[in-house]
């Protein structure tokens, strides 16, 4: 019997990463600049499926693009979560927007 066993796609996860960026409207040198990156290979690697982000840089982006780290990691998991789409949680989402705000 071989247990199941989750793992990450490297390269939708780049993918991912990649689109976020596009809708957001962030560049490859936005995102080197915002993690203090010497070059921007190491991103490109990420887009081509090559590297993962470390924990510290996805960390990061999941604070610049301002969605959890599950969100940006794709993988196989059976099931993804569903309280993204719950009611309740979009209500935090916006006031966590609200407290953001008035905090700058």
């Amino acid at each position: 019997m071989t247990a199941y066993f989750p793992q990450i796609d490297v390269y939708r996860t780049g993918q991912n990463i990649k689109k976020i960026m596009q809708l957001q409207q962030l560049t490859v040198k936005d995102i080197q600049e915002y993690l203090g990156l010497s070059v921007p290979q190491s991103i490109y690697h990420w887009f081509e499926g090559k590297s993962l982000p470390t924990m510290d840089n996805l960390y990061a982006l999941s604070e610049l693009f301002r969605l959890p780290m599950d969100a940006l990691v794709c993988g196989n998991r059976r099931e993804q979560f569903r309280f993204y789409r719950c009611p309740a949680f979009r209500r935090y989402a916006v006031y966590y927007e609200k407290f953001m705000a008035m905090c700058a």
